[in-house]
């Protein structure tokens, strides 16, 4: 046991040596968003300044997870309306939130200017915080891609299930031919033990 909590910790910890942490999937359910707002709060109560950016542009659901409202969100920042600042909000664990519009398909097909523009956008917040999490979107399309070629670290989460594991190896594989020097890790999420999740993890890098 103490040797899995000990694990967990390193995991926190490599994460937090890198000022941008990418929180990636190859299929949705595996629990990224629950992920990230972990190792959010995580961050904050190792005292690091900490922002949790929603960037899964399809489906965003940060601040439905948070119980958050926001009255600005990236839809306005992509329409130039407000700058990325205006639109975070501080959550009660100590972290800020930039939040995706739920429900909301806008997004998910922006094009090259328009995350061009994202780009900049948090290049221009960078340097208020420590430490940024970003929630990116599940699946392989391209603006998922470019969000994580931005990371310092890309953290891909999947489970036991089949169709995880081969989505996470496709998100691997594309991500490993943008980036062959990139920094990728494994998180298997729900395992009921971690010899379960060694074997998982084992399936995944025989792939």
């Amino acid at each position: 046991m103490m040797e899995a909590i000990q694990s967990r910790n390193a995991t926190i910890e490599e994460a937090a040596a890198s000022s941008v942490c990418a929180i990636a999937s190859g299929k949705g359910g595996v629990g990224k968003t629950w992920f990230s707002i972990t190792l959010a709060q995580a961050m904050s109560r190792l005292g690091a300044r900490t922002l949790l950016f929603d960037g899964d542009f399809g489906l965003a659901n940060v601040d439905v997870q948070l119980g958050l409202n926001p009255s600005r969100d990236l839809t306005g920042v992509i329409a130039g309306r407000y700058r990325l600042a205006e639109a975070t909000v501080s959550y009660a664990d100590g972290f800020d939130v930039v939040a995706g519009r739920s429900g909301s398909g806008n997004l998910a097909g922006m094009s090259g200017i328009y995350m061009e523009r994202m780009s900049t956008a948090m290049a221009g917040v960078s340097d208020h915080y420590d430490r940024i999490v970003l929630d990116l979107g599940a699946g392989i399309e391209r603006s998922v891609l470019r969000m994580a070629a931005g990371a310092g670290l890309c953290l891909v989460l999947t489970t036991d299930e089949p169709t995880a594991l081969t989505d996470a190896y496709a998100f691997m594989k594309l991500r490993y031919q943008d980036d062959p020097d990139g920094d990728i890790r494994i998180v298997v999420n729900m395992a009921s033990s971690e010899s379960q999740g060694e074997q998982t993890f084992r399936t995944l890098r025989k792939a």
